[in-house]
């Protein structure tokens, strides 16, 4: 009865009829045969529909992502890792801040020897304030050699790392657990030029940073410093653009407010201006 090999005698209902063993199959198999046909003509029509799109993509290489959002250390990592890996020509870095401790440097270390292993080149900008960082002195020592250079440069943008002008991470967030990895040829263009144009200005690690004599005595440092002031920046604006803690910026304030003979910090603002050591370069 399952198979419809047997059906109810029209004359006789205590009766079963046998039917042929071929009509049973025809009978199972033409709904199956009608939507095998169905789903063929669909498979046929869906490639009609692809077929303009499929040309389109052939003219040109496959695009990747232009934009991905990295969540969370562990992910920023894994990714900066596989770009270390594939990286076959050149490293661009912009380490904004003060010195690193040990602990900070170890992973930046680890990827660059393993890069500069392979003769790839790596060019690293710090801040002024590294100079003064044992730790970070002790990596550049370690990480030397004729395909690394790094050079320092009082103010920097934020945190940047270019693998061979092809991909680019930058952060997203103050605190860092978010960052971009950028693939647009564009977007990463850009960020080279404005790398160059810091690497230009930029003094190198193991030189003497040359400063124009400022009047009074006052160092450079303390001349940036007078300038943010005059700009309106506060003690932690000021550190953090200038790579050093709160507290060496207000020693920094303090020495300078002693120098110009100020007694507030409404009329140091005012005694800046008319010393005139904004007016000259350094």
């Amino acid at each position: 009865m399952e198979f419809a090999l047997l059906h109810p005698d029209p004359d006789d209902p205590n009766w079963l009829r046998p039917v042929p063993p071929s009509a049973a199959l025809a009978q199972h198999l033409h709904p199956i045969e009608r939507e095998i046909q169905e789903r063929r003509r669909h498979s046929l029509q869906l490639t009609e529909s692809f077929e303009p799109f499929m040309d389109i993509s052939a003219q040109g290489p496959p695009l990747t992502h232009a934009i991905t959002v990295l969540e969370g250390v562990n992910r920023i990592n894994a990714a900066l890792d596989h770009a270390t890996t594939e990286c076959r020509t050149e490293v661009l870095t912009v380490q904004p801040g003060g010195g690193r401790n040990e602990d900070q440097l170890s992973k930046p270390l680890e990827r660059g020897l393993s890069v500069v292993h392979r003769g790839v080149r790596i060019r690293t900008l710090y801040q002024h304030t590294a100079r003064h960082s044992p730790s970070t002195l002790a990596y550049a020592e370690r990480i030397a050699g004729d395909n690394v250079e790094i050079r320092t440069l009082e103010e920097l943008i934020e945190r940047l790392i270019v693998f061979d002008r092809t991909v680019a991470f930058i952060p997203a967030q103050d605190d860092r657990q978010v960052a971009l990895e950028l693939r647009h040829p564009g977007l990463v263009e850009y960020l080279v030029k404005v790398f160059e144009q810091l690497w230009t200005r930029a003094a190198p690690l193991l030189e003497e940073v040359k400063y124009d004599p400022m009047p009074q005595g006052i160092s450079g440092v303390q001349r940036s410093i007078a300038q943010l002031l005059v700009e309106g920046h506060v003690d932690d604006s000021i550190a953090r653009r200038l790579g050093m803690n709160v507290r060496t910026c207000r020693a920094h304030v303090a020495k300078l407010s002693a120098t110009l003979g100020s007694s507030s910090r409404a009329q140091l603002g005012y005694l800046i201006a008319r010393s005139g050591i904004l007016d000259r370069n350094t």
